[in-house]
């Protein structure tokens, strides 16, 4: 492999890395959030031990989230020093807004949320968790926003042979960016709802602290249930965005090779990578694909062959991360209406084989977000910056080979040890369960709040 290729693997394997992390955040911050105001609102301390349970669980994944996202903008410098030189002016902004406000924000009252139990009374205490709530979320508005203009870029001038920011706020509004932020947020939510029912489920067939457990799943299930509804919802007017701004991407994720009006939508179908012939169809719904591209049943969907080739995405890694990821959807959504149902007629320990469902469903809203991404990244190929830069120019040419390969071992080690101690964690307290010795806590609340 050349430089090129092992500068994009080596980006690739730490951001899908860094993004295991991410989408938990941030939804347990607001779960954990919601579970501490509960407990300041009632005075009932089971939910000071859902806290204290939960937030153990966000703490260790917020702190590798920390660590693993630091090295993704050194690259910027060492691998993608031409990208930095030709967009630097525009992407640099709304990074440096995240740096300075929302990640500043975020690293400040999560230490006086760890550290101020016995310091600040319990309303103040479960402000500072939602400061963390809202920082978190904050700071993905801002990468996202600045991902959005890779992917439709706008409010820029391309002058003295780089592109320079004429419009700010043409930037912060860019519905591609707002529709990619909200469609990630709820991927988060749906991560951080599955993994509190996941672990919520593995304790109930155990008989483990069967009401502490049941109340997290129904907070989890209903969460989570919104969290997939929302998902579908954003997710309609994403992929309309994306045939709108990225007309090659969008013919990848659904293997459309002729420009056509009408097209229907292939519930079942084979790509043709070649191009040669139309897709393999079967059981297609008459002219779905055009709606929901265009929200006309006549609209029109421009074909693979109507793009240059050299702009044409890869098709099958697209096509199939697409179609998983939104199998992955509905699967979420039909798991997360039984949930809800269960959770709130009292039937779920008597529900054994679908609390064993939840258990081994955890990891799949992990999945559906890689998937989401690689559909993203890959199909925006092979630009950078789409219509303005393309990856093969976006490199640094002072790195050598030999840079490259000791840069990608060492990280994929490194990351690896992190991923062991990040599981072993995790691991370790959601099997211990939450503590039963709170008096501590309660009594130093009590005279706080007094």
């Amino acid at each position: 492999m050349d430089v090129m290729m092992l500068s994009r693997l080596q980006f690739a394997i730490t951001s899908m890395f860094h993004f295991i992390f991410v989408p938990l955040t941030l939804g347990l911050s607001i779960l954990v959030a919601y579970m501490e105001t509960r407990y300041v609102r009632t005075g009932n301390k089971m939910y000071l031990r859902m806290t204290k349970f939960w937030g153990k669980l966000f703490l260790i994944n917020f702190a590798l989230g920390i660590v693993t996202g630091i090295t993704l903008e050194f690259q910027f410098g060492m691998n993608w020093s031409e990208y930095s030189k030709y967009v630097g002016d525009i992407f640099g902004a709304p990074l440096a807004i995240e740096a300075t406000a929302a990640f500043f924000l975020e690293s400040t009252f999560i230490g006086l949320w760890i550290f101020g139990w016995n310091r600040i009374s319990p309303k103040l205490h479960a402000i500072s968790i939602w400061i963390v709530a809202f920082a978190t979320n904050l700071s993905g508005l801002w990468i996202l926003l600045a991902n959005g203009w890779m992917q439709h870029p706008v409010g820029y001038v391309l002058r003295n042979g780089r592109a320079e920011m004429v419009d700010f706020m043409a930037l912060v509004t860019n519905p591609y960016g707002l529709l990619k932020f909200g469609h990630q947020i709820l991927a988060g939510y749906a991560v951080a709802a599955f993994f509190v029912m996941g672990i919520a489920a593995w304790h109930l067939l155990r008989q483990s602290n069967t009401e502490f457990f049941k109340a997290s799943f129904k907070i989890a299930a209903v969460f989570g249930l919104v969290a997939s509804i929302g998902l579908a919802v954003v997710g309609d007017f994403h992929a309309s965005g994306v045939a709108e701004a990225q007309p090659a991407k969008f013919a990848a994720m659904e293997s459309v090779w002729d420009t056509q009006k009408g097209a229907d939508y292939n519930l079942l179908l084979v790509p043709n990578p070649s191009g040669e012939t139309n897709s393999v169809q079967a059981l297609a719904i008459p002219k779905f694909l055009s709606f929901l591209a265009t929200k006309s049943f006549d609209g029109e969907v421009k074909g693979l062959k109507d793009i240059p080739a050299n702009e044409r995405p890869p098709v099958w890694p697209v096509f199939i991360g697409f179609r998983l990821m939104v199998v992955l959807g509905m699967v979420f959504a039909l798991l997360a209406v039984i949930a809800t149902v269960k959770a709130w007629r009292g039937r779920l320990p008597d529900s054994r084989k679908f609390l064993w469902i939840m258990v081994y469903a955890l990891p799949l809203p992990y999945i559906a977000n890689q998937l989401g991404w690689l559909v993203a990244e890959v199909g925006r190929q092979p630009w950078i910056v789409y219509g303005v830069l393309k990856t093969a120019d976006a490199g640094s040419p002072a790195v050598s080979l030999s840079q490259v390969w000791t840069s990608l071992v060492a990280f994929t080690l490194v990351y690896g040890l992190l991923g062991a101690i990040d599981i072993y964690l995790l691991f370790k307290v959601a099997r211990k369960g939450p503590d039963d010795d709170l008096t501590h806590i309660v009594k130093s609340a009590t005279l706080q709040g007094a």
